[in-house]
């Protein structure tokens, strides 16, 4: 099938080399020439594990093109996919929707034939209708169907995801438009992927739903963690101990530094404004997003309470700045706050991770970046895991002794034993334990 995705950015490009591998025909458009010109040259605008590989196969079999021309690609289109960006609105953080509208305004001048416009973005409640308003003002005569079909995707494990999801979501009442998606994912079919097909709107519920309730667990076993420290538990146990309940289980109970990245800060913020517009308030995400907030900068006061409580004049050494290992997404990271906490308390910043530096270049400043782990702790008086990078995780302790001024290792992902690291002469503290 021919398919269109318009916005070219993670979501987008992710899905469209996906469906290209899939052997459907995909054209990706974009505004920005500059990202447009480079993906045409092979040269991918964002880190994530296979994707380079994927690109250039799609692109080497001519089913994946790229392009800043948006009306031929519509006019042979069966389905349009919409994969802009939706952040949080400044001022209010409400979904900003220009970008959406503004993609359905383009696609509707375009429209040839038969088309389903499927809404990609994490949109709110209710975009699928007034997408169908715009589309039938501008078009009148177009024949179309709008369907939702949120994205899952987890940064680092994106392709996998795609590829092997837990399910796929369709919203719409449409037969024809349902049909179209259907053979989209047809390919799909060999796993026995569950494709779950619902209304419109409960299609666009399901994805904030499902954003809110992980963060929920992440934010839950961090406050255990918390808990796990005053009475003498160690949260690894107790995560452990409740995750084997398999009307629980054990994803997303990892004790750590608070949530970040592109979705989950956004979409519980924009949730909430959907429950407050409704007259539904949801309290437990209301204090999911309060306690996720205070949580960045309580760890940068962990760090230094574990430095003897006065970092003035002293250096502390960062390891790992995007929010999650295998991606360079420095949005919304616990590293950041983490930085500026210790910044505030009069501390000077070494850092390295292994892919986000130069995005870490844009919101962090006053910080010295070094090319590996070891070249940032020499002469410090800290050392801080932020990111639970694979190469974190055997880290010469030894080493580390011998590299760091004071022996001071703060893990806020729990990948070390306390014996261990104390074996070798170190100050060890974790989360919870």
């Amino acid at each position: 099938m021919k398919l269109v995705m318009i916005g070219s950015g993670y979501v987008g490009l992710v899905s469209g080399a996906c469906f290209a591998d899939f052997g459907h025909e995909v054209v990706c458009v974009d505004k920005d020439e500059t990202k447009i010109a480079a993906l045409q040259s092979g040269k991918i605008p964002i880190f994530e594990p296979g994707l380079d590989h994927l690109v250039a196969t799609g692109a080497a079999s001519g089913r994946l093109t790229f392009t800043t021309e948006i009306g031929s690609a519509v006019a042979d289109a069966h389905a349009v996919f919409i994969a802009v960006g939706t952040p949080s609105r400044r001022g209010d953080g409400h979904a900003d929707m220009v970008y959406v509208y503004a993609a359905a305004r383009e696609i509707a001048a375009s429209l040839s034939g038969f088309t389903v416009i499927v809404n990609k973005s994490t949109v709110p409640v209710g975009t699928g209708d007034e997408v169908e308003r715009i589309i039938r003002e501008v078009n009148p005569a177009a024949e179309f169907a709008v369907v939702s079909n949120p994205e899952f995707l987890r940064e680092g494990a994106a392709i996998d995801d795609f590829k092997r999801p837990d399910r796929v979501v369709i919203g719409g009442d449409d037969e024809r438009g349902l049909a179209v998606m259907r053979q989209i994912y047809r390919p799909l079919a060999l796993g026995r992927s569950p494709l779950i097909e619902m209304s419109r709107r409960g299609a666009e519920l399901t994805k904030y739903a499902g954003n809110a309730f992980l963060a929920t667990k992440i934010t839950f076993i961090n406050e255990m963690a918390d808990l796990c420290e005053k009475v003498g538990a160690d949260v690894l146990e107790v995560a452990r101990g409740i995750g084997l309940d398999n009307r629980i289980g054990s994803k997303f109970l990892h004790a750590g530094p608070g949530y970040g990245g592109s979705c989950f800060p956004k979409d519980t913020l924009a949730l909430l404004k959907t429950a407050d517009d409704y007259d539904a308030p949801i309290r437990i995400v209301e204090a999911v997003v309060a306690a996720n907030d205070r949580r960045k900068r309580l760890m940068g006061r962990k760090v230094i309470e574990a430095a003897g409580g006065d970092l003035r004049g002293r250096t502390v050494a960062i390891l790992g700045l995007a929010f999650k290992p295998n991606t360079d997404d420095m949005r919304e990271s616990p590293a950041i706050a983490i930085i500026q906490t210790l910044q505030d308390g009069g501390a000077s910043i070494h850092a390295y991770d292994p892919q986000s530096i130069e995005q870490a270049r844009g919101v962090l400043h006053d910080v010295d970046y070094f090319t590996d782990a070891y070249s940032a702790m020499a002469g410090c008086d800290a050392l801080v895991i932020a990111t639970e990078w694979d190469e974190f995780r055997a880290l010469d302790l030894g080493r580390i002794k011998t590299l760091l001024r004071e022996p001071v290792l703060v893990d806020l992902r729990n990948i070390y034993d306390r014996a261990a690291v104390e074996q070798h002469g170190l100050r060890y503290t974790a989360v919870g334990r």
